[in-house]
């Protein structure tokens, strides 16, 4: 589920953009959602002997092409809600295999850039580069051995100031309330998309349904959460565990 409500909001171009310069230029507005592409997302290859060729398929979550100051580029997103140690090797693996494409495909080949959009509970501690995950490199080989690199934007610790894009402000804020299960600070007086509070409830893995929440594209914050809380008091949830505050109204 949070597989596809990642590729939902990257799907969004303000969104998309708003999420890469977070990653590659600490929040500084360098991609423009007008000057996003969609590509496919499939990278089939063949490989192996000529007579015998085998198609190896790989699947990218979402990857856009971009200009940036007239110049093109490839980006690709990968989403992940759970640690994965190999993962530099996958996104090689990605990056590598859209490269290959590019040259088979005869025309103009765009440098590629990939981070991984991480949405877990629990700290990534991967290590950010492809020699930091290799061990006992020889020291003479060391200059010779090729890097590759692994960007994480980690959805529990992003610096939300540094977000321009509404939707992924909201969903990054109210995610990051639910992982604290800080969720009397989620209990304001403002309106926000329905969907961008669901998106947060499926990416924190919080067990909220579309009927708890009052009606329409639009929820108010203090409603919603007044609501919630009556339905944890309903079920006998205790909400000292939950960082919850007896219920009352706040609106």
């Amino acid at each position: 589920a949070s597989d596809s409500t990642c590729k939902k909001l990257l799907r969004d171009k303000g969104c998309f953009a708003d999420l890469c310069n977070y990653a590659f230029f600490q929040g500084r507005q360098v991609i423009q959602p007008e000057e996003l592409v969609s590509r496919e997302n499939d990278l089939s290859t063949l490989i192996g002997k000529v007579d015998k060729p085998t198609e190896i398929k790989r699947y990218r979550d979402v990857v856009r092409k971009a200009s940036i100051h007239g110049d093109y580029v490839i980006i690709g997103v990968e989403h992940q809600s759970t640690f994965d140690k190999n993962m530099i090797f996958r996104i090689l693996n990605y990056d590598a295999t859209t490269y290959i494409n590019q040259v088979e495909s005869k025309k103009e080949v765009y440098p590629v850039g990939s981070f991984v959009f991480y949405t877990g509970d629990k700290e990534w501690k991967s290590p950010e580069t492809l020699k930091e995950t290799l061990k006992n490199i020889p020291p003479e080989m060391e200059p010779y051995i090729n890097d590759w690199r692994l960007p994480v934007v980690e959805l529990k610790t992003m610096d939300a100031r540094k977000l321009t894009n509404q939707r992924l402000k909201e969903v990054v804020e109210i995610s990051q309330s639910m992982f604290a299960g800080n969720y009397d600070d989620l209990r304001n007086n403002r309106k926000i998309e329905t969907e961008s509070f669901m998106m947060a409830a499926t990416f924190t893995r919080t067990n909220i349904r579309r009927e708890d929440l009052p009606e329409g594209d639009e929820i108010n914050m203090c409603e919603a959460m007044d609501r919630l809380f009556q339905r944890f008091e309903n079920q006998g949830i205790e909400k000292g565990k939950r960082s919850c505050r007896p219920f009352y109204s706040c609106c």
